[in-house]
């Protein structure tokens, strides 16, 4: 297994996270990612490798996973692998056979001199700024939670959504990068005695590594109020805070290379980069209705 510093950029910022809060422990053959206070969170506690399987290492992976991971958690019923390839690869007959699905996401990158204006301009009833956390914690949970749309059971969700805030708070808290909100002052279907409450309506996280490099975390817009270049805006102005603010060189930001948010990224002057690759198998219980 390569050192951390040598992996790819976007398994050396995703590991930003758990090195903050949790376990990282670097065993001759792969990583062991292990987040105690969130078991639930797949991409919290996995085993990352540096080469793609082959026929015949299922039982092998299963069992380092189970050594490393589930004896040690048992709320950890997931199994989830991350793979640090460069190119696309089969899944092994063995691995489709285990339940284990493919997934993979494009690292897309930015410096500074590449970053362009939006397109639209924000409307005059939305504001953006940081988050106080913990202080308005909830007010994020409950919009990544409407934002999911019900791709996972809702209340499980929301549980996981909360510890993952609590861990951002506390890396707010430590100087580590800040959570941003677009705020409208006026919420759909509030009444006109309401109209003056502001209602969050798309977040994100921008950390930092210590070195100049920034990874974005969980972008997502409330159903109600997509398409109207909100999520252009956030971006944008949590871009402009990394570089200004907190002086990066570098800003990493991951998607569905089948999403459309991949064309948001890149107007505003992203670059699409490596991929990541992850095989999953989520529990049974955690699908959404």
């Amino acid at each position: 297994m390569k050192p951390i510093n040598e992996l790819s950029l976007g398994w050396r910022t995703d590991l930003i996270f758990p090195r903050f809060d949790a376990q990282v422990i670097e065993r001759p053959g792969y990583v062991v990612v292990r987040t105690p206070h969130n078991p639930t969170f797949y991409w919290g506690n996995f085993l990352l490798y540096d080469h793609a399987p082959a026929e015949g290492d299922a039982a092998a992976w299963l069992a380092a996973f189970d050594a490393e991971i589930a004896s040690q958690q048992p709320r950890s019923n997931h199994i989830a692998f991350g793979i640090d390839a460069a190119q696309p690869w089969p899944v092994p007959a063995d691995m489709a056979a285990a339940g284990l699905a493919l997934d993979a996401s494009t690292v897309l990158t930015m410096r500074a001199d590449q970053l362009r204006p939006p397109r639209r301009t924000l409307g005059a009833q939305f504001s953006v700024r940081a988050l106080d956390l913990p202080a308005e914690e909830s007010l994020a949970v409950e919009q990544q939670v409407a934002s999911d749309e019900g791709g996972f059971e809702p209340n499980g969700y929301r549980v996981f959504r909360r510890r993952q805030m609590q861990r951002y708070g506390a890396m707010v808290a430590a100087g580590r990068g800040d959570w941003f909100g677009v705020f409208a002052s006026s919420p759909v279907g509030t009444s006109a005695a309401d109209a003056g409450s502001a209602q969050l309506v798309a977040d994100c996280g921008l950390f930092v590594d210590g070195r100049g490099l920034g990874r974005f975390q969980y972008v997502s817009t409330h159903p109600a109020w997509r398409r109207r270049g909100l999520c252009t805006a956030l971006i944008h102005a949590a871009c402009r805070h990394g570089f200004d603010t907190l002086g990066l060189h570098t800003l990493v930001i991951l998607a569905d290379p089948a999403d459309v948010a991949i064309g948001l990224y890149e107007s505003l002057g992203f670059q699409r980069g490596e991929t990541t690759w992850h095989l999953e198998r989520r529990p049974a219980g955690d699908v959404g209705d």
